[in-house]
């Protein structure tokens, strides 16, 4: 009896070591899949998390253009005010406009170093030289 016995519990220890093997084999692959899945899940979370931050950033990249364009377009209403009250000042100096605008004629003449003819005629009209000289001054 004692031989059968040492039988019965040698198959029972053999039988719970294949239980223990094969449940703890089982709960590794259980245990693998579920911490695959939450390793999915946060890489999942991370790339949301990315995407969003990204959004953010080309959101305040645009806002921050588009108050600088509204900035530069101010300073350029400004200049073209200063500018138009300049011109005014010096029109009114010189007669008014016609006189402010022979001003400029005059200023550009005396800056083309001899590159333009200019012969006054009857009605104010320019005569512009009607061919260029060669080289040698014929």
């Amino acid at each position: 009896m004692n031989a059968s016995r040492n039988i019965w519990s040698l198959t029972l220890g053999i039988l719970f070591l294949l239980i223990v093997v094969v449940g703890g084999g089982l709960g590794s692959c259980a245990a693998y899949n579920s911490m695959r899945v939450w390793n999915a899940e946060t890489a999942g979370e991370a790339e949301l998390a990315q995407a969003r931050q990204n959004r953010q950033i080309a959101t305040l990249e645009a806002e921050a253009k588009l108050e600088s364009a509204k900035l530069l377009a101010q300073a350029e209403v400004e200049r073209a005010k200063g500018v138009a009250e300049a011109n005014r000042i010096v029109a009114n100096g010189l007669g008014g406009p016609e006189g402010y605008l022979r001003y400029l004629y005059i200023e550009n003449l005396s800056q083309s170093q001899g590159k333009i003819i200019y012969v006054p005629t009857e009605a104010g009209l320019p005569i512009l030289e009607a061919g260029k000289r060669g080289d040698d001054g014929q």
